[in-house]
């Protein structure tokens, strides 16, 4: 086996424009095409990743590419969006409780991500695959302070739609206080923790008693989430 792959090697050498070679394979179709599993006893040890590039198996053709460690580092599932202003509140039938709303955020609103990831047919962000996410979700009805008590404990929240089971990931209440002369409500919100969340899972984000909500503040109102897996 030493004396083929010498001579193979030695051919190379004579002629290295069109050499490929080819180790358990009569069929090279790359420079070296290893039919086989391949082991490495030694290799160098760094301790920062700059100006080191990182190795990585193409699945669909078997060959060896490199990759960006900056890229693959970065979370592919990570994805976030924003809206200010051009709020609405819709009801798509999906709310564990007809009370709930959700906020129209469109693709065009992604802030970062695969555009994949969510999809404008029911303003949805959809979970790729199995595994610990943090999800954050702020609302800010008008400017965040209202000189009443919105009654009907209005709030924002998160659903999560698994198969066709609908269900609140979490929620929170907008505060409020009264003061004795006056009673305000703190109008603004915001959900941010850990979840555990199955591939294919749907997250919607919007409002919990929404309804209460008058549609001429929400032209003022800002609305933002972010989903990014941690771990497995």
């Amino acid at each position: 086996m030493k004396t083929k792959i010498f001579i193979v090697f030695l051919s190379c050498m004579i002629n290295p424009l069109f050499c490929q070679i080819g180790i358990n394979t009569p069929t090279p179709t790359a420079m070296l095409d290893v039919n086989g599993n391949l082991k490495v006893r030694d290799v160098s040890v760094v301790t920062s990743l700059p100006g080191h590039m990182l190795m990585a198996v193409d699945l669909a053709s078997s060959e060896v590419v490199k990759i960006d460690p900056e890229a693959a580092l970065a979370n592919a599932f990570a994805y976030s969006a924003k809206k200010a202003g051009s709020i609405s509140l819709l009801d798509l039938a999906l709310a564990p409780a007809p009370t709930w709303k959700l906020v129209n955020f469109l693709a065009a609103d992604k802030t970062t991500g695969d555009s994949s990831l969510f999809t404008e047919s029911d303003y949805s962000y959809i979970v790729p695959s199995t595994g610990v996410y943090s999800v954050g979700f702020y609302f800010r009805y008008g400017s965040g302070l209202q000189q009443s008590v919105l009654t009907g404990g209005p709030g924002i929240g998160v659903l999560k739609k698994t198969g066709s089971t609908v269900t609140a990931l979490d929620t929170r209440l907008f505060s409020g206080l009264n003061l004795g002369v006056v009673a305000i409500t703190i109008s603004e919100s915001s959900i941010n923790s850990l979840y555990r969340l199955e591939a294919g899972d749907k997250l919607y984000f919007g409002l919990t008693n929404g309804g209460v909500l008058t549609t001429s503040l929400l032209s003022s109102s800002n609305a933002s989430f972010f989903v990014h897996k941690v771990s497995n």
